[in-house]
């Protein structure tokens, strides 16, 4: 008897070629293949007649053989088989390649269903490789078919009958976590309708009342596990801090921070002097301030006799926050140290020893705060700066260096705020929606490949004037296979210093180089060495270069808004006029619609409203760096009504059993258990 877990290659019909096909796809258990949604569908349920196709559509023609087959040899060995179907208003060519057996399998005078675009002419269409059956199987035709995202070596055909073995082999083993009363309540229909007609729906009503309860039961799950995940923090202690004025600390800055900054600093306090540990991301724009809020929690912490650690993605935002904090902190007689991989090994044993005895308050670093030999007399707040850049997995190693410290999260990806509180479910939300004073307005263009000459003159105009420029391409590839990313950015910059400015100095970034190659060149390029940096997105978190004033995207219409802003974000950083130049020659609307966008404004957050609108959440949750589970079939940016429902059902059935402990939720708590890899003790 099979179970959920069961490998694939163990189903009937699968076996280890095909298992292996799908194993590229993600699909290894007999859960990931019933889960495998569908992309799209194809309704083929209508037949035309022949009179009616329209050239260029899709259709389903049932038709006769009028005469045998024939074949023919074409170039380069191949074979060319040919036939024509007849209904009672017209005629329709069948032209197969490669497919010789067609002159044997299709017989005259007998009728067939065939589905497959319309192409020739309005007086002789034609269909070229049709999938054909016999009329009555609807294996393939008279059906709604669903469309699946591929890779090589499946096709929709091989893929669809797995499915359809998956779902024959676990009929009895699909159990229903959706608990009766909130299922009736809001009328949802059983999970083996759901998985049956999600792929392989019997009508469009079908297919809908499917759809609903498998995104229901996606986001009802999600809440559930995430409101877990905060209920356990109200079991801790977390470091006891007092109250504080907090104007010493302000009257030492030399500038006035925002009432976003001053609110979001309350927010984190309050937490702090609450029982339980704080977990909050503080998530504002590029420029916004988050280091100043994190500085004032720092200070506030050290004043209650507490250490801080602030973790930063790389060596150079790492010394970039050491540099600006150390003089900070040191008004205040508070000791700082930096440790990172390249620290020398005197001055690790001296830091790790003062670590050790108290005498340092805060240590900055990357992941070399994660190490073993990494020990804290008194660790209270953990702060980790640019948050997609680590997961809760690292953010849970640093925390564990102390008992349950206090932890503040900052990001620059500003997101809708509903987004927020999804992706970062564990987290208390802090929105610091204002700039300071004096911060720069990029101006931003989006502009077509007959700029190019002009964009050359500016690049030039902008290093003879003192100033530097960012140029980042996309990987630029057709088909399943990126080229490297190497070639793409070194050849691009290659071809620029050879053929275009054979005079200044550019240099190539890239994802693959080691990490201190990177550092290296983002220094030289910090302090002025580099004219023209041509880098992949890899510049997208870097250090402030205020010199540089210039941000040219090459192909924009590859990346998203949120990412468009992001990189937009590393100019405008100094007191000279900057610019964002989007290049696309892409003629689609909705491309065209995309770009405006940046060019209308410079507020983060309304961009990523934007971008959820017209992308879906893709962006957001492409990647489980947040350490959430992915979304299969909800989409935010349409199925938001669908959230509140599960949502509110979802605190509910918590106000009503916080544990998850009564029979009818307990298959509701193993399933969560398995969706965040939780263990027993972590629920309760």
């Amino acid at each position: 008897m099979a179970d959920l877990q069961t490998n694939i290659r163990y189903i009937k019909g699968i076996g280890e070629t095909r298992a292996k096909a799908l194993g590229k796809l993600g699909i290894a258990t007999l859960k990931d293949l019933i889960s495998f949604f569908p992309r799209g569908y194809e309704d083929r349920t209508l037949t035309r007649p022949i009179k009616n196709l329209l050239l260029g559509e899709n259709a389903c023609v049932k038709a006769m053989i009028a005469a045998d087959p024939t074949a023919h040899r074409i170039s380069g060995g191949r074979t060319l088989v040919k036939c024509r179907a007849v209904d009672e208003g017209g005629s329709l060519d069948l032209i197969f390649f490669n497919q010789e057996y067609r002159k044997n399998s299709l017989h005259k005078g007998e009728t067939y269903i065939f589905y497959g675009k319309v192409e020739g002419n309005l007086l002789r269409r034609q269909m070229i490789n049709p999938l054909i059956e016999r009329e009555g199987q609807q294996q393939i035709t008279g059906r709604i078919m669903p469309l699946y995202s591929l890779t090589a070596g499946v096709s929709q055909l091989l893929l669809s009958r797995a499915v359809r073995q998956g779902l024959d082999e676990c009929r009895e083993l699909l159990e229903d976590v959706l608990p009766d009363a909130v299922r009736q309540a809001h009328n949802l229909c059983y999970a083996n309708f759901a998985y049956e007609n999600i792929h392989f729906p019997t009508s469009p009503e079908a297919l809908e009342i499917a759809r609903r309860r498998l995104v229901f039961e996606e986001l009802f799950l999600l809440t559930c596990g995430l409101q877990l995940l905060r209920q356990r923090r109200q079991h801790v202690s977390g470091p006891v801090c007092e109250p504080i004025d907090m104007t010493p600390f302000y009257e030492k800055l030399s500038f006035t921070l925002t009432n976003a900054q001053r609110r979001a600093i309350e927010d984190a306090i309050g937490d702090m002097c609450s029982a339980r540990p704080m977990n909050r991301l503080c998530q504002g724009d590029v420029g916004s301030g988050k280091t100043m809020v994190a500085a004032a929690c720092i200070w506030f912490a050290a004043q209650n006799g507490w250490q801080s650690a602030l973790m930063a993605p790389t060596e150079i935002l790492a010394r970039q926050h050491y540099e600006g904090l150390s003089p900070l902190f040191a008004r205040f007689g508070l000791r700082c140290a930096l440790l990172t991989g390249s620290t020398k090994a005197k001055e690790r044993r001296e830091i790790l020893a003062a670590l050790k005895s108290g005498t340092i308050d805060l240590c900055i670093g990357t992941h070399a705060l994660l190490t073993e030999d990494v020990q804290y007399a008194k660790l209270g707040l953990v702060i980790t700066d640019e948050q997609h850049r680590f997961g809760v997995n690292q953010r849970a190693a640093l925390g564990q260096k102390s008992d349950h410290p206090h932890m503040l999260v900052l990001s620059a990806t500003p997101i809708p705020r509903t987004l927020a509180l999804i992706i970062y479910g564990d987290l208390d939300v802090s929105v610091i929606d204002e700039l300071p004073p004096g911060r720069q307005k990029v101006d931003t263009f989006a502009v077509g490949e007959s700029y190019r000459q002009r964009i050359n003159a500016f690049i030039r105009k902008q290093v003879a004037a003192g100033h530097q420029v960012f140029i980042v391409c996309p990987l630029v590839g057709d088909g399943e296979e990126l080229p490297d990313e190497r070639k793409a950015v070194t050849a691009y910059a290659e071809k620029l210093k050879k053929e275009v400015f054979p005079d200044l100095e550019i240099v190539a970034l890239h994802g693959k180089m080691r990490p201190k190659e990177k550092e290296a060149i983002m220094a030289d390029f910090a302090a002025g060495a580099i004219d023209v940096l041509v880098s992949t997105t890899v510049v997208e978190v870097g250090v402030d270069v205020p010199n540089a004033n210039t941000m040219i995207v090459e192909n924009a219409e590859r990346f998203g808004l949120s990412q468009l802003h992001q990189l937009r974000g590393r100019v405008g950083r100094g007191r000279v006029k900057s610019y964002c130049i989007l290049l696309s020659d892409h003629q689609n609307e909705e491309t065209k619609q995309r770009l405006q966008v940046m060019t209308r404004t410079n507020d983060g957050f309304k961009i990523s409203e934007e971008d959820l609108r017209l992308r879906g959440p893709g962006d957001f949750f492409g990647q489980r760096q947040h350490g959430l589970p992915a979304m299969k079939i909800a989409d935010l940016s349409c199925d938001m009504r669908l959230l509140d429902e599960a949502q509110t059902a979802a605190k509910a059935v918590l106000a009503e059993d916080a544990a998850l402990e009564l029979p009818e939720n307990l298959s509701l708590r193993r399933r969560i258990s398995e969706l965040f890899e939780l263990n027993a003790e972590t629920l309760n």
